[in-house]
C-alpha cells in the first residue's frame, strides 16, 4: 500500500493526532478519543503504518539528563554537487550518531546539520575527525545552541488538509 492509496479523513488526522500526543495509548483509548469503534480504529492505523504515514514510534529523551549538554547547528557547504559525491556526504552523514538532523536548504548552507555532544571538547573532536573529513566539506559553520526555546516532534495534524468530499451529481 503506497501513500496514494490511503484516505485521510477527519477520523485517520485524529488518530494521528491521538498517538502524536501519547503513542502509548492502547486501541480502546485512542477509538474513545475520536470517536470509532476499536477494530476500524485498528484497522486505520495498520493502514497508515503500512502506508508509511505512520514510520514509527519512538521515546522523546531529555538530551541534557542523558549527558549530552552541548548542541550544535553546522552549516555545511559542499564543493561539488555531483550526485556521487552528495551520495557520500549523505551516507557518511547517516553514519554519524552525532548528527540527529541533517537538511538540504537553500541559502548560503547545502546543509543544515544538527549535532549533539557531551560537551565542547567533544564538539570540536566531532568536527576534526568527522566533520571536516566527510567527503566533499568545504566550509563549516557552526552555532552553538544557548537555549532551546521550542523543539516539537509532533506535526501539527490540526491543520492538515482534508480531502474535499466527493462531489454528488444530479440526476435529470
Amino acid at each position: 500500500m503506497n501513500v496514494d492509496s490511503i484516505l485521510l479523513d477527519a477520523h485517520s488526522l485524529k488518530i494521528l493526532f491521538e498517538l502524536q500526543r501519547d503513542a502509548r495509548q492502547t486501541v480502546q483509548q485512542i477509538s474513545e478519543a475520536v470517536g470509532l469503534s476499536p477494530t476500524p480504529c485498528w484497522k486505520r492505523i495498520k493502514d497508515m503504518e503500512a502506508a508509511g504515514v505512520i514510520r514509527g514510534y519512538t521515546a522523546l529523551i531529555d538530551r541534557e539528563k542523558v549527558g549530552l549538554h552541548v548542541a550544535a547547528v553546522a552549516e555545511v557547504n559542499l564543493d561539488r554537487h555531483s550526485e556521487s559525491q552528495v551520495q557520500r556526504f549523505e551516507d557518511a552523514v547517516a553514519a554519524s550518531p552525532q548528527i540527529t538532523s541533517c537538511v538540504s536548504a537553500t541559502g548560503p548552507a547545502d546543509y543544515i546539520l544538527t549535532v549533539l555532544v557531551q560537551d565542547m571538547k567533544h564538539y570540536e573532536r566531532f568536527l576534526h575527525e568527522t566533520l571536516f573529513s566527510l567527503p566533499g566539506v568545504t566550509h563549516v559553520r557552526s552555532s552553538i545552541v544557548l537555549r532551546q526555546v521550542k523543539s516539537e516532534m509532533a506535526l501539527p495534524i490540526e491543520q492538515a488538509v482534508q480531502p474535499a468530499a466527493p462531489a454528488r451529481g444530479r440526476r435529470r
